[in-house]
């Protein structure tokens, strides 16, 4: 079972991510914060397997508790969806980089919303491919290339080429077809690479793909 917290300032709002959710056999709603404050105790008391985070609450905003709880060693196991009006809101940017698992419109479809949810569990990528090429454009975009690659020391050669065609938003498929092997070999590789790192889920390897120089700005084809 999938538990699911819902973190949103507006009763509607969580009353119907509820109705959903809570009509799964495979997901339940074990609770609901309507300000990120609450959020972040509720995920340490609850500790639930997503966290869907308003971005805009009171006393806490969504982007401050998402690094609250991803900077917790003891919540490590949990993924944080980030929820906006605007798919690449300056707040999102932040939040990827803080160590939110993705984010999704609040307008999305139900059942984008659901495969969302198992998606993330599952350490998938969260994100459409277009999506994600957008929001790897606008990170590409404020981000600083560095001199060298650094802190890959760890990895082979080929877990390096996967890491930066995952960085250009490739899916397990795509990177299949580039590297002439099989979806899960390439799924293989991609987890290995983020066991490697420590990364807590696909969108962090992302970031950690340009973060290191592995990927520079200009690369998205």
């Amino acid at each position: 079972m999938i538990r699911v917290l819902l973190a949103d300032d507006q009763l509607l709002v969580r009353a119907g991510f509820r109705a959903l959710l809570d009509a799964q056999r495979d997901i339940e709603v074990a609770g609901e914060a309507s300000d990120g404050e609450e959020a972040v105790r509720l995920v340490g008391e609850l500790r639930p397997d997503v966290v869907l985070m308003d971005v805009r609450m009171p006393l806490l905003d969504g982007l401050a508790a998402t690094r609250r709880i991803t900077g917790d060693e003891r919540l490590k196991d949990v993924r944080v969806v980030m929820l906006t009006t605007f798919e690449l809101d300056e707040y999102v940017f932040e939040a990827i980089r803080s160590g939110a698992s993705g984010f999704l419109v609040k307008d999305t479809e139900p059942e984008e919303l659901l495969r969302a949810v198992r998606a993330v569990v599952a350490g998938d990528a969260l994100l459409s491919p277009g999506v994600t090429r957008r929001l790897i454009a606008e990170f590409a975009a404020r981000s600083k290339a560095p001199a060298k690659a650094e802190g890959l020391d760890g990895l082979t050669e080929r877990e390096r080429e996967v890491m930066a065609l995952v960085g250009i938003g490739l899916t397990n498929e795509e990177i299949a077809r580039r590297l002439v092997v099989s979806p899960l070999t390439a799924k293989t590789h991609v987890s290995r690479t983020m066991v490697k790192l420590g990364a807590r889920d696909r969108a962090q390897l992302v970031v950690l793909a340009y973060e290191s120089g592995l990927v520079r700005p200009g690369w998205l084809g």
